[in-house]
């Protein structure tokens, strides 16, 4: 058996499929193994943009959120989003909110993800716009001027790239993705289910078990 076995969950806070994955992975969370260690790693979906998303792209997005909705039974999404903001296809701020949320308190990273989510799904906030995610940091009790700081600062992003080099790395090419990766070598995806934990569990048990370990004899 490995010695060190981790689960990593490639996201992005403004994917609209993690956002209806977010209970299932929570159920998940908890029933893991005691040796696996959960991970999550942020995929970067869009990179930065200033322009307005496309009237095209805007459809299908919300068409989108409705095959969600059908899908994944509980998920909600507030539409009033497409008519209050001015969506633009930049979710990399959003990602840089995660990691200057982390790097000024471990312990709102979570939170911080789940803000955001709630902010663009719930809220017809856009988290593209950094005073949206400047309203989200301080409700968090974050230090405000602290995280404005950060989001700008190159070492923010060059951690968010290194991430998303991770992800790719680990070949995970859509969101959200499970890897688990054993040892820090051997690593395998464990399939999405957004309904159930148990054919996840499964795989992840039968994959540990597969999985050579890198202890001498």
């Amino acid at each position: 058996m490995p010695d060190a076995v981790e689960l990593v969950y490639v996201h992005d806070p403004m994917c609209s499929w993690c956002w209806g994955f977010r209970p299932t992975l929570t159920s998940l969370r908890s029933q893991l193994p005691e040796q696996v260690r959960f991970r999550p790693l942020l995929g970067g979906l869009a990179p930065d943009s200033d322009q307005a998303m496309p009237q095209t792209l805007q459809q299908q997005l919300q068409l989108t959120w409705q095959r969600i909705q059908q899908q994944i039974p509980g998920t909600q999404f507030n539409f009033d989003f497409w008519t209050h903001c001015k969506p633009r296809r930049s979710t990399y701020p959003a990602c840089r909110a995660v990691i200057a949320a982390r790097m000024l308190d471990p312990q709102k990273a979570e939170p911080m993800i789940e803000a955001i989510q709630r902010a663009y799904y719930l809220r017809a906030m856009n988290p593209s716009d950094l005073d949206t995610l400047l309203q989200l940091a301080v409700e968090l009790e974050l230090d405000g001027e602290k995280f404005a700081f950060m989001l700008r600062r190159d070492f923010v992003d060059e951690q968010l790239q290194t991430e998303i080099g991770e992800a790719r790395a680990l070949g995970a090419s859509s969101f959200p993705s499970l890897v688990l990766r054993a040892d820090f070598a051997n690593y395998a995806s464990v399939p999405i289910d957004y309904l159930d934990t148990r054919p996840m569990l499964n795989t992840i048990e039968t994959l540990i078990a597969s999985m050579p370990s890198n202890r001498a004899p």
